[in-house]
């Protein structure tokens, strides 16, 4: 059997916003596309996500430390950067606006969502997730290296896209107002303030109005996938959300958030924003309204 290549040498072009192992391993050798590894763990889960990274991962997978390309003036984690600043670290990559960027990470699409939303959010729709991540390509004993690839710096041009971000005013306003609904991607004991927070200054609860989609519900735990798009639009039935209605995404630092942005796009509902400060900030300000199970 003869195979066609594309146009870039893929074996066949990614549909919606994922991409799964086979296709990956398939188009691994495709000059026009550049692997990132996005791996990022919480410090309660006691992992250290590079060191992981030097250990093992896909082949030619470059490292993307949302520490690092973030803005590094802010006090609040893993800040949304300037549009010259992810031009400027992710052409480090190898990357220009011609390339198809495939991300991944080893903890439950937790910061490959937020890459891909990153990545659109500076204009580039050409990028895609991983599903399953590391540990379904492990599973399906795929071949893992500690060999780190030297890319070619190329130019990218970053435009930013209002349309997928939201700031603390902007949510203001969007809860004083009622012109979107607010999703929250936290765990329901956070979201309801039952879970001590260690953070100094940092209030528990949510915001007022805003409806709890955990993001580990998205996701299947036997395989590390979305769940298919009808479980989705499922899921999404049981809860008050009106998709005809705007939403916009938020979670504890504005991360998992991307995760609820990944499944609405697979389900066809897409661009919608992401209020990049989520709780850390929300949570911190004494000016603002905040409800939980004791209040």
């Amino acid at each position: 059997m003869t195979t066609t290549l594309l146009p870039g040498n893929l074996i066949s072009e990614p549909c919606g916003a994922l991409v799964g192992c086979e296709w990956l391993l398939q188009n691994l050798d495709c000059p026009d596309l550049v692997i990132l590894d996005a791996t990022f763990f919480l410090p309660r889960q006691q992992r250290h996500a590079q060191q992981e990274f030097a250990r093992r991962h896909i082949p030619g997978a470059q490292f993307f430390d949302i520490d690092e390309i973030a803005d590094q003036n802010s006090t609040l984690p893993h800040t949304l950067p300037s549009a010259q600043q992810f031009a400027r670290q992710v052409g480090q990559f190898g990357i220009n606006n011609d390339t198809r960027v495939i991300v991944y990470d080893n903890n439950h699409f937790f910061a490959a969502a937020r890459v891909w939303w990153m990545f659109r959010v500076f204009g580039h729709d050409n990028v895609y997730v991983l599903d399953g991540g590391l540990a379904r390509w492990a599973t399906l004993s795929y071949p893992v290296t500690a060999e780190r690839k030297r890319p070619e710096p190329k130019l990218f041009d970053a435009v930013f896209q209002p349309r997928l971000y939201v700031d603390l005013e902007q949510l203001r306003a969007i809860h004083e107002q009622g012109g979107a609904q607010i999703l929250d991607a936290r765990s329901a004991d956070s979201f309801n303030g039952q879970r001590p927070l260690h953070e100094p200054g940092l209030h528990p609860g949510h915001i007022p109005g805003s409806i709890n989609l955990p993001y580990p519900n998205l996701f299947s735990a036997e395989d590390q996938r979305l769940k298919p798009t009808e479980s989705l639009r499922q899921l999404l039935s049981t809860t008050a959300v009106d998709s005809t209605r705007p939403l916009v995404a938020s979670c504890g630092s504005g991360v998992s958030a991307a995760l609820l942005l990944l499944a609405l796009y697979q389900m066809g509902i897409r661009d919608v924003p992401l209020y990049d400060g989520s709780w850390e900030e929300w949570g911190r300000r004494a000016d603002l309204p905040r409800q939980s199970l004791s209040n």
